[in-house]
């Protein structure tokens, strides 16, 4: 209950984002009235990704609803009726929400569970810092989260001078269309009596003369406000890929990391919720900023002025739509790592995420992903863009997986629970390496489409090296090997390079 006690001495952005983790699919009341039970579970024994796991999350989920029964039974008095009706209220409708999808109940309330321990631990580290100086990692999300809400007042600023020169230019067409029809007004005069007509003409000539002066002078002064409201892009889009290359370059690098030598027996890489918050603020402020600049391209097309804007337009948007694609194809990730020892005719299984698909609404038309099992060669050769087929160095079955968006957690993921290596397919090894140090790795593969299929992105990701043994004999050796490679990779993971190499390739499309 320490933790519940805690979360509500929240106060600020930490409170809203604490109390954002609740709804219909799990009410506050709920942990509240419960808080000792619930953090009493061992909620992280259960594995999401095991469907042989659903009876232990049954349980889970029976136990729950038997002490929000209990709960509203031991209510008394007038103030308790009423809860004692809203507590058995919420029994029937968990019981009912998750009785067919149980793991999705151990889902939804590990996930609040570590994000309010996440939310605490942050706010007593920044309390018991003082005057004095944050740990390290403190310091590194403080300047995150800084940078962001910079780059949101930045956004807001852009946007209220981009509906400022809407309006501007809305006005002078209507002017415009003015003078248009003072020009008309001029050119029938013909038919006007001659006397009428040099008292007209010269009241119309003189309403054109000052018309024409500040429409010129207005043309100067919205041109210059398109150019300065581009440099104030210009500047978010340096802004916003100096964030993207901290969070995806350094903190996504070095989860990957911690990913790779969790496989040596390491700490545990932890959870990708912070990650995928920062993600998701940088792809709502990368895509608000791609929409900001192509309405004002909109509204210089609308209205052509001389002068290069148009040119630094296409130039902005193109450079945005960069940093968009490096993001969306960086996020590509594998959340759980297929066994880096994989015997042949045994089941495995693996979790790949989209850290940005809620944010960008891919679960709208939910993607595909598919598995395939290449060699080291084959992984170096398309790096190098020398292969343009997909060939496979062996067989995997149960290898497509639709990706599923979860609601109480806004992840999008592709569970891979039951995929079997039945063949591999082995290089020639004359003279060369043996089996057991012959690498392989698991490409993941995808296509979607983002803003009403506006991009389309062909994505993919690797796995970290696999070795493939057909008997238990082999596993120590196969074991040593990857244990040799994890401990002495490189720091900069080999899928970011691929990543990397890919987009300048164009095997990714947009």
């Amino acid at each position: 209950m320490a933790v519940w006690i805690q979360a509500q001495q929240l106060q600020g952005d930490a409170l809203h984002q604490m109390q954002s983790l609740y709804g219909q699919h799990f009410p506050i009341e709920v942990r509240h009235y419960l808080a000792q039970w619930i953090e009493g579970q061992l909620w992280d024994s259960v594995e999401l990704e095991n469907p042989q796991e659903e009876l232990k999350a049954k349980r889970l989920l029976d136990s729950l609803v038997q002490e929000l029964q209990k709960k509203a039974e031991h209510q008394v008095g007038e103030d308790g009726f009423l809860l004692k009706i809203k507590l058995g209220h919420y029994a029937s409708q968990l019981k009912s929400t998750y009785d067919r999808c149980p793991l999705e109940l151990v889902r939804c309330i590990k996930h609040i569970l570590h994000t309010e321990k996440r939310l605490v631990q942050e706010a007593t580290n920044v309390s018991s810092g003082g005057g004095g100086t944050l740990d390290s990692l403190s310091q590194r999300h403080q300047q995150i989260n800084q940078a962001f809400e910079e780059l949101r007042v930045a956004m807001q600023e852009t946007e209220n001078e981009l509906r400022k020169l809407q309006h501007n230019q809305e006005y002078f067409i209507i002017q415009y269309q003015e003078n248009l029809h003072i020009q008309a007004q001029l050119n029938n005069l013909s038919a006007v009596p001659a006397e009428e007509r040099a008292q007209r003409e010269t009241s119309l000539q003189a309403k054109r003369a000052t018309l024409e002066t500040w429409l010129t002078r207005e043309a100067n002064t919205m041109q210059k406000y398109r150019l300065d409201l581009a440099e104030k892009h210009q500047q978010s889009l340096v802004q916003l890929r100096k964030q993207q290359t901290l969070i995806l370059d350094e903190e996504l690098i070095q989860w990957k990391r911690r990913q790779q030598l969790a496989g040596n027996g390491g700490p545990s890489e932890g959870g990708l919720d912070v990650l995928q918050s920062w993600c998701e603020k940088l792809a709502d402020l990368i895509w608000q900023n791609r929409q900001q600049i192509q309405r004002a391209k909109h509204l210089t097309q609308q209205l052509p002025l001389p002068g290069p804007i148009e040119e630094l337009l296409t130039k902005l948007n193109a450079d945005i739509t960069d940093i968009i694609s490096a993001l969306v194809t960086s996020t590509f990730i594998i959340e759980k790592q297929p066994p880096q020892v994989l015997k042949t005719q045994t089941k495995f299984a693996a979790t790949v995420r989209l850290l940005v698909g809620g944010k960008l609404n891919v679960h709208m038309n939910p993607p595909q992903v598919k598995a395939v099992i290449v060699s080291e060669q084959q992984a170096k050769a398309l790096l190098k863009n020398e292969s343009t087929r997909n060939d496979s160095s062996g067989e995997i079955l149960n290898n497509n997986c639709v990706m599923e968006y979860h609601r109480t957690t806004g992840t999008l993921s592709a569970h891979f629970r039951n995929m079997s290596l039945k063949r591999i397919k082995r290089s020639d090894r004359r003279g060369a390496e043996s089996v057991t140090e012959e690498k392989f790795t698991v490409l993941f593969e995808s296509q979607f489409s983002v803003g009403g299929n506006e991009l389309v992105f062909h994505v993919k990701t690797l796995s970290l090296p696999v070795v493939v043994i057909v008997h238990g004999s082999q596993d120590n050796n196969a074991t040593a090997t990857v244990l040799w490679d994890n401990a002495f990779a490189e720091p900069v993971s080999f899928m970011r390079s691929f990543l990397e190499e890919a987009l300048h390739l164009n095997l990714i499309h947009f």
